[in-house]
């Protein structure tokens, strides 16, 4: 099981990845997906995979580097030893095979890989994903596949 982040400055989007869906999602308050790192202590995932912020030879605004100091305390609180950081880049490459891809072309490649949302009496396997939590799934999909 894979708990992966796209993170923010003030909240976060995470998933738990089973390489096959999407077994929970959410975005939160930073300070609940610090908590969910801590707590994944109890084995429900073996590994962190955290969307790595990089460099593109552009200036960056306090937001950036906001964004780092949470990317830095999820991975000093996690207890496990297995950390991924994926970056955005091999996110876009690995799905779409282009860095023009764009979050909409993100997340039709994860629906063709894994499977459409579906609905409350038929989840799918990417069911419950919304928002930020897309990018943290395709986080996920791309930890699953170059963690072996």
């Amino acid at each position: 099981m894979i708990l992966a982040i796209d993170p923010g400055t003030v909240q976060s989007g995470w998933v738990l990845f089973d390489g096959l869906r999407a077994v929970a999602a959410g975005i939160n308050a930073n300070e609940v997906v610090l908590g969910l790192c801590a707590s994944c202590a109890d084995g429900r995932a073996s590994v962190l995979a955290i969307e790595k912020i990089e460099g593109m030879g552009m200036a960056v605004g306090k937001e950036t580097f906001e964004t780092v100091h949470w990317s830095g305390r999820f991975y000093q609180a996690w207890p496990g030893l297995r950390v991924a950081r994926i970056t955005r880049r091999e996110v876009k490459l690995m799905l779409c095979g282009s860095m023009r891809a764009k979050d909409p072309n993100v997340r039709q490649a994860l629906i063709d890989e894994l499977g459409a949302p579906g609905t409350k009496k038929a989840p799918g396997p990417t069911y419950g994903v919304s928002s930020h939590a897309w990018p943290a799934l395709a986080v996920a999909f791309v930890a699953s596949r170059t963690l072996r």
